[in-house]
């Protein structure tokens, strides 16, 4: 996370959209470690990150199958009570904080997860929902 967030800096991404990005890559490699690659310690996990022009792009990959279904939103309220498992809440943090995620098969083997989170504050922004989409790509 803290490269991303230096690479984010040196390109004057606002402080709040760093945090913003910090999360979701965090998020999408704990993904891949646990439910892409599940924790067998022998996997890999990989990330890239790239700049342009106004928006940051990272892909995370693993060597798993990939999402199956489109995972549902959890209940925030029932799992800050302690009333339902947190199942699905990195899922939901990484799609309220990037413009952008996409899910897919790799041609070679592989899931990926690709997301942008453009470099504008979120006062400038005024986003809709990112668009999530599940499928099989090269």
């Amino acid at each position: 996370m803290a490269c991303s967030a230096t690479l984010a800096k040196m390109h004057g991404c606002p402080e709040d959209r760093i945090e913003d990005l910090k999360t979701v890559v965090a998020e999408a490699a704990i993904n891949a470690m646990q439910h892409g690659n599940r924790g067998r310690p022998e996997s890999r996990v990989t990330v890239k990150i790239e700049v342009a022009e106004d928006t940051i792009h990272v892909a995370v990959m693993d060597e798993g199958e990939g999402l199956r279904e489109e995972v549902a939103d959890p209940d925030i309220e029932r799992v800050i009570a302690n009333n339902a498992p947190a199942v699905g809440f990195g899922l939901f943090l990484m799609r309220k904080l990037a413009d952008l995620i996409e899910f897919d098969r790799m041609s070679e083997g592989g899931h990926r997860v690709r997301m942008a989170v453009r470099m504008q504050s979120k006062a400038q922004l005024r986003k809709p929902e990112a668009h999530l989409a599940v499928g099989n790509r090269g």
